[in-house]
C-alpha cells in the first residue's frame, strides 16, 4: 500500500473514531433527557391522580349535600 493511500485510510479511520465519539456523547445526552422526561411524566401522572381523587371526593360530598 502506498504512503498516500495509507494516509487517506488513516484519516478516514480517524474521522470515523471522531464520529463514534460524537455519537456516544449525543446518545448519553439523549438518554439523560429521556430519563428526565420519564421522571417528569411520572410526577405529572401522580399529580393528575391526586387531583382526580380530590375531585371525586368533592363530588361525593356535593351529592351527599344534595341528598340531605
Amino acid at each position: 500500500m502506498s504512503d498516500d493511500r495509507f494516509q487517506i485510510l488513516t484519516e478516514k479511520v480517524d474521522d470515523l473514531v471522531d464520529i463514534c465519539a460524537d455519537m456516544k456523547r449525543e446518545n448519553q445526552l439523549l438518554k439523560a433527557s429521556e430519563n428526565s422526561w420519564h421522571s417528569e411524566r411520572k410526577q405529572l401522572m401522580d399529580k393528575n391522580k391526586d387531583a382526580k381523587s380530590k375531585l371525586e371526593s368533592i363530588l361525593v360530598r356535593l351529592k351527599a349535600m344534595d341528598n340531605s
